[in-house]
């Protein structure tokens, strides 16, 4: 698999009236093309900072973000981003929720109608486009945010704590439907979650960040031997508790 996105030395401090405060300091990694890659870390160590910063919505103090090999300053149509609420608008049915992103960016076609009319009938929403947000389960509802996230091609989806705002039983039914749509979909995935079983459950790798300033202190490559590929049978593996321990030593020797 080739490289799809390169971390190169990133950092950032914020200017405050007490002085500088470096929140990520010195980032490397990169991440092949459909790949699932988790950030875990301590409270404050600059992971969603940094996901911002990838996204374009946040600037950086030095370093470069490439996707494909090429230099991306701001925010970049090849990349999509998934926040802790779905944030569909509440007076728009779901198929106007899920068209948005098109609109905004002016990219709204006949094509791009067939398109998430076919991503709709895929994931067993369809049947459901005419009726608004609140007529929904939580799960349904992350989805359908997923769904308007697709809507414009992304080639790398980032999720910051995605999955946070549900109760627990769900929260694993979400986890097992969103990693299902990003594989056949072939969406590379970066995700920063405080949640370590649920880094577990959906990832390649996992890569850990120290306290404040936040620097990579390790990168784990997970390797499950589960006939089935979900973070269900992921859970259920011999290896999760191994994998689990693993990271929780690492946490709580960050201080977390």
């Amino acid at each position: 698999m080739e490289k799809i996105l390169e971390i190169k030395n990133v950092c950032k401090t914020y200017q405050t009236p007490k002085g500088e405060i470096e929140a990520i300091k010195d980032i490397n990694f990169d991440i092949k093309s459909g790949e699932f890659v988790s950030i875990i870390g301590p409270s404050g160590c600059g992971k969603s900072t940094l996901l911002s910063i990838i996204s374009g919505l946040e600037d950086k103090t030095s370093g470069e973000i490439l996707i494909e090999g090429k230099k991306i300053e701001g925010i970049s149509s090849e990349i999509g981003y998934m926040l802790q609420k779905d944030c569909l608008l509440e007076w728009r049915t779901i198929w106007s929720n899920v068209m948005l992103g098109l609109e905004l960016k002016g990219i709204k076609s006949k094509e791009s109608k067939i398109y998430v009319e076919n991503l709709l009938k895929k994931y067993h929403l369809y049947e459901f486009k005419d009726k608004y947000p609140q007529e929904l389960s939580g799960g349904m509802r992350q989805r359908v945010a997923l769904i308007r996230t697709l809507a414009i091609k992304p080639k790398i989806l980032l999720l910051d704590e995605a999955f946070s705002a549900l109760d627990y039983q769900t929260r694993i039914m979400v986890t097992n439907d969103i990693y299902s749509i990003l594989r056949k979909e072939r969406i590379t995935a970066l995700i920063v979650t405080h949640d370590i079983s649920e880094a577990i459950s959906m990832s390649d790798r996992i890569i850990v960040l120290t306290k404040r300033p936040g620097t990579i202190k390790n990168i784990h490559q997970l390797k499950f031997e589960t006939k089935e590929r979900d973070p269900i049978s992921y859970r259920e593996s011999p290896k999760f508790s191994e994998y689990f321990n693993t990271l929780w030593k690492e946490l709580d020797a960050n201080g977390n």
